[in-house]
């Protein structure tokens, strides 16, 4: 757990009487505090309070704070407007300060008539250095006022940690929420294993990320609405004239003036593409991995191992482009971007759910089998069924479909499942797909929901223990967030998604792209591969390179 001040760590003093194990976690929380508290600073940039707790305030992590309040202004016609009535009541809240609790969380919030795309705000916003984020779930049936999407830039209050997350940081950041106030969300994401080595590229993370944004645009149906959100609390050593000091100086950098960004992405040139593992080494993994599974004395009937490819292109990719072509790309999927400050960016177009709760309803789905969708609607109908009817893709499916129902049972009073199979298809690939719903015994066992629910046998395998270690022995690069919880907790209500088809984009060093297969009794390591493949087939770069070695880049997020 977390001290919210500053704290200046030696990651070389060597500590007397401690195993090596814990030498390295020590010097990686160093590295994690030395990397969080001494970046480059400019004045009001990375102004904020980390709301994780540790010490003598874990008593206090789970009492709400004073004051949660949502007020909405006046419907205005443009943004423009809407931020100068938003400076309007932040300096009149200045001068009149209208709280007198220790702690609080404030949105105020401003409709706009016209509809404006949340990425197309944030791009708008890519001139600050401030933490980002982004989150756009499914195409629902539209309904005017619904929330789309949303943007954030700055946070009121973050939440990280090199730590494992644990039940005191969700109380951490359930006691900023409320249910009368809905739209007040943490949003973030969690490690795939927290207890794994972390790389340089994914330092600034933490163990996990979440922030509730400082200013935030919202994409409704038919509409639009740009907020503002005020946190405090004393005990932090973040005063209330601390936040609206800060909030002041963030909305002098955002920008009004937004620009309708094309969704597609400009022709790039790829200086080089690198697989981890290559080609070989894959297959010696899965043979290694079959071998286990295939031992009377091993429990393990499934894992899911993953590649990470390095491309560097000529020109520095611009994450947000990406996601926007992802956008176009995906109906039926989430899209996110989760960029802390002076940080690479984490993106992802991802068709998996972990899950979705509102009050206490809860759903969750299984995803396991992957096929390309067919040019045509015969042989499109012919792959369906040749998925339907595998063998091995049945296995796969059932295993993770059966883990995802006996851990709901544990804290549901019923747990249905409707359909029990079917396909489900994206533009490029179909799926096996299930849909479980359930009603929770009580809301405080979302936590219990998320710790149980991930990692999914979809992205680890079964015996999770098992596959984890599998994981462990065999992949030697960093996974960080991919395949890891990515979404939201509010007030009544939740929704994660799983990290898959992802990419982490760093300035100047191009991006990491992730993808990862099942491996049960039955597959092959050359089809494995095929299936990495179509996975990293959702977002066609094109590459023009008449002189040098180059590939069309198939980098799917």
């Amino acid at each position: 757990m977390a001290i919210a001040t500053t704290h200046k760590w030696l990651p070389n003093i060597l500590v007397p009487h401690v195993s090596k194990r814990q030498q390295q976690q020590y010097h990686q929380q160093s590295m994690y505090f030395i990397h969080r508290n001494h970046r480059p600073m400019c004045k009001g940039c990375y102004l904020s309070m980390n709301g994780s707790k540790e010490g003598e305030n874990k008593r206090k992590a789970t009492e709400p704070v004073g004051t949660i309040e949502t007020r909405t202004l006046s419907p205005v016609a443009s943004t423009a407007m809407a931020m100068y009535s938003l400076k309007m009541a932040i300096s009149e809240m200045k001068e009149d300060s209208p709280f007198c609790t220790s702690s609080g969380i404030v949105r105020v919030e401003v409709p706009i008539e016209e509809q404006v795309e949340a990425i197309d705000w944030l791009h708008s916003q890519s001139h600050l250095l401030l933490p980002r984020c982004y989150f756009s779930g499914r195409k629902q049936k539209p309904v005017p006022g619904n929330l789309v999407s949303i943007a954030g830039v700055g946070s009121a209050v973050f939440f990280s940690q090199p730590q494992p997350f644990s039940h005191l940081d969700w109380m951490s950041i359930r006691r900023f929420l409320s249910e009368r106030c809905p739209l007040i969300r943490a949003y973030g994401a969690i490690r795939f294993n927290a207890k794994s080595r972390v790389s340089s590229e994914w330092l600034a993370f933490g163990s996990f990320y979440f922030m509730i944004p400082q200013v935030e645009f919202n994409e409704l149906e038919g509409g639009s609405m740009l907020t503002i959100t005020i946190a405090w609390d004393n005990a932090l050593s973040w005063s209330w004239e601390n936040a609206i000091s800060a909030l002041q100086e963030t909305l002098c950098k955002v920008s009004s003036s937004i620009v309708k960004y094309p969704k597609q992405a400009p022709p790039t040139l790829i200086l080089s593409s690198h697989n981890i593992p290559s080609k070989v080494d894959w297959n010696v993994a899965v043979d290694r991995a079959l071998q286990m599974i295939g031992r009377n004395d091993s429990s393990l009937s499934k894992v899911v191992l993953a590649r990470s490819t390095r491309v560097v292109p000529t020109a520095n990719i611009d994450p947000l482009t990406w996601l926007a072509c992802l956008k176009v790309e995906g109906g039926n999927a989430y899209q996110f971007f989760l960029q802390p400050p002076n940080a690479p960016a984490f993106i992802g177009n991802t068709p998996e759910q972990l899950f979705h709760r509102k009050w206490l309803h809860i759903t969750s789905e299984a995803l396991a089998g992957t096929r390309a969708r067919g040019v045509s609607l015969e042989l499109d109908h012919q792959i369906e069924l040749d998925l339907l009817t595998s063998p091995k893709d049945d296995i796969e499916f059932t295993i993770v479909r059966e883990t995802i129902r006996r851990k709901l049972e544990v804290v549901c009073e019923k747990v249905t499942i409707d359909p029990k199979k079917m396909i489900r298809k994206l533009p490029r690939i179909q799926h096996l797909f299930a849909q479980l719903t359930g009603r929770l015994r009580s809301e405080e066992d979302e936590f219990e929901i998320l710790s149980s629910l991930h990692p999914s046998p979809a992205v680890c395998g079964f015996p999770t223990e098992e596959a984890q270690n599998l994981i462990a022995e065999t992949e030697v690069f960093d996974r960080g967030m991919y395949a890891g919880p990515v979404g939201w907790f509010g007030g009544g209500e939740s929704e994660f998604a799983v990290g898959i088809r992802s990419a982490l984009v760093e300035k100047e060093l191009g991006a990491l792209i992730y993808a990862g297969t099942g491996i049960v009794e039955g597959s092959n390591s050359y089809l494995e591969w095929d299936e990495l493949e179509l996975k990293t087939s959702q977002v066609r770069l094109s590459v023009h390179a008449p002189t040098i070695h180059h590939k069309r880049l198939l980098a799917s997020l």
